[in-house]
């Protein structure tokens, strides 16, 4: 990392990066380019090992990407401000954000059910008590991202200009 200044270490202030995100990118493998995707989540914390729980069709590009290369990398930012530092004639995006590497899994039967039921329905206040159609778990991916390899970056707001 080249601004050493900006980079966060303390694993408690990474997981309180990732709980302010509500979109992760992932990165897939495609050939000459990378395939990059935007996604809900949901996450756990065991011990200092973070896993990533998305779900979507079973079908399409993303999901055929994930079978054929089931690592990913992944991104996750909150930006704060532009501050335009009018005395350094400099401007700067103030901004938090988490990225690293992962072990993509395919979850299935009861694990499946699980992750749907008590991680991903439980993120957010709205849909801890949905009723969703439960039906739809069948055709639909769930897959667990155990991060392999992860960064953070901070450039605060009231920090110095670049």
């Amino acid at each position: 990392m080249r601004r050493k200044d900006r980079e966060v270490t303390d694993f408690d202030a990474m997981i309180g990066i990732i709980d302010e995100c509500h979109i992760i990118r992932i990165g897939l493998e495609d050939g000459e380019f990378p395939y990059i995707v935007p996604l809900n989540f949901a996450y756990t914390v065991s011990g200092r090992q973070i896993d990533f729980y998305i779900h979507g069709a079973m079908a399409g590009r993303k999901y055929e990407l994930m079978q054929r290369n089931k690592k990913c990398s992944f991104e996750m930012d909150i930006p704060l401000e532009l501050d335009c530092i009018a005395e350094k004639k400099d401007v700067t995006m103030r901004y938090k954000c988490v990225m690293g590497t992962a072990q993509i899994t395919f979850l299935d039967g009861a694990e499946k059910r699980r992750a749907m039921d008590d991680i991903i329905m439980n993120r957010y206040e709205e849909t801890k008590k949905f009723d969703y159609n439960k039906k739809m778990l069948g055709v639909t991916m769930v897959a667990k991202l155990t991060v392999t390899d992860m960064t953070a970056k901070v450039n605060p707001v009231g920090g110095g200009a670049d």
